[in-house]
């Protein structure tokens, strides 16, 4: 489900609101005693509100490059610390492992997993018998979903794997459209289910409220957009509120859901493919239908630009695709090959391959190996993986010192400055 996995975790945590065993306005700290930001005065006050809105002031994407390497949960959240942070409740940046702290400190507060957690408070008491946080329970089932991306002329093909466990508030759910449905019944009923009340009212409506500004107006007559406790929340040209959230996974998901509270009506969509913004138009396409009778919009095409235009803007600000037509030739292997070291990202290893360089690097168990590619002078390229995965990334190794250069810093992994590796022993 990808991201559609947000709104669905924090109705889980306003059931833990409703039991009085948390309040939104706590600091996670008071549950989480690891838990640590860039700044003293954020670590001892960000509550859960602060978290599963995106006001903490961690920049967008925190701690993703740590999972697309392979590392768990438990590392990544250990290392936010070293993330640089914007403006404390004042900023907006979409955070999956921000988001995923708040969902990690709300099972803590029960004595629990956050996946138990799930189970307990909402899956099993609405029949959710085909949805789960863990990763392993999607791939047992008989009947499932695999990711697809495309491969060219209309043609898609199931090339990857996804592990989202560690960021699983966030991004780790599975779920079916039935079981989802019943999800959205809830949602449209208050927190009861069936007659029953499943969660509190007034924790589950918080959710559904601006916590933060997701996108100022961009004119005087513009309307802003907000975010709320997992939701997107705007309103409509009656006034009524209108909540959704898009999932998606750039290895094969695309998911959206869409209420308007208001007139209970709701809408979800699931596809296994990457994202073109298909779900989206098909969920604007209905609630448009269903608001004014007739699409306003062609919806696709409108949203598929949106979608491009965001594929463009994340390609990397290098094509190293373009080899230079006379690039300065590469020093002698042994200027590279070695140990490098670096706090958030663990020790890279440079070496010899094949007859060329490679790097090595990631969680011990489980390390991943770069062939590198000379460029131009003391810089290499290496193919980017996992879910940021973008084309070509560069390895610049630094003007060397007594033969061998001191430092090596992954323009790839270095988007808010963690990116430099240090010589081991220097």
């Amino acid at each position: 489900m990808a991201s559609v996995s947000k709104p669905l975790a924090s109705t889980v945590i306003a059931g833990v609101v409703g039991q009085q065993a948390i309040a939104w306005t706590d600091p996670v700290v008071r549950y989480n005693r690891n838990f640590a930001l860039n700044d003293g005065y954020v670590t001892g006050n960000a509550t859960f509100a602060d978290l599963l809105s995106h006001r903490s002031g961690l920049q967008t994407g925190a701690g993703d490059l740590l999972e697309d390497l392979g590392f768990d949960r438990d590392y990544i959240l250990s290392h936010l610390h070293q993330q640089p942070l914007d403006a404390f409740r004042s900023s907006y940046h979409y955070s999956n492992f921000g988001y995923t702290e708040g969902g990690q400190a709300a099972a803590q507060a029960m004595g629990s997993t956050w996946e138990d957690l799930a189970d307990r408070i909402l899956f099993r008491k609405l029949g959710m018998a085909s949805s789960s946080y863990r990763l392993a329970d999607y791939e047992k089932a008989a009947d499932r979903a695999v990711l697809h991306v495309p491969v060219g002329d209309r043609q898609w093909a199931a090339k990857y794997r996804r592990d989202p466990d560690a960021e699983a508030p966030a991004g780790g759910a599975s779920s079916s459209v039935r079981d989802l449905a019943q999800w959205l019944r809830l949602q449209l009923g208050n927190g009861t289910y069936g007659g029953e009340p499943v969660i509190d009212a007034a924790a589950l409506q918080t959710t559904h409220v601006p916590h933060s500004v997701s996108g100022p107006a961009s004119a005087p007559a513009a309307r802003s957009r907000f975010y709320g406790l997992g939701w997107n929340v705007s309103y409509d040209d009656e006034g009524r509120v209108q909540l959704g959230h898009s999932g998606a996974f750039n290895l094969g998901a695309a998911t959206a859901v869409s209420m308007l509270p208001g007139e209970q009506l709701a809408i979800v969509c699931l596809t296994n493919g990457r994202p073109q913004g298909i779900p989206e138009a098909i969920n604007a396409d209905f609630m448009d239908t269903a608001q004014n009778g007739t699409p306003t919009v062609d919806w696709l095409p409108f949203i598929a630009g949106i979608f491009r235009q965001q594929e463009e803007a994340d390609k990397p600000e290098v094509d190293y695709t373009k080899v230079p037509a006379n690039p300065a030739p590469a020093g002698p292997t042994r200027r590279y090959t070695g140990t490098y070291d670096n706090p958030y990202y663990g020790p890279l290893v440079v070496f010899e391959e094949g007859g060329g360089l490679a790097m090595r690097i990631g969680p011990e168990d489980r390390q991943t190996t770069f062939a590198l590619t000379h460029f131009d002078g003391d810089t290499f390229s290496f193919e980017s993986i996992g879910e940021n995965g973008n084309g070509l990334a560069g390895a610049l190794f630094a003007e060397p010192r007594r033969g061998s250069s001191p430092q090596v810093t992954l323009d790839f992994y270095d988007r808010t400055g963690l990116g430099t590796f240090t010589r081991r022993g220097r």
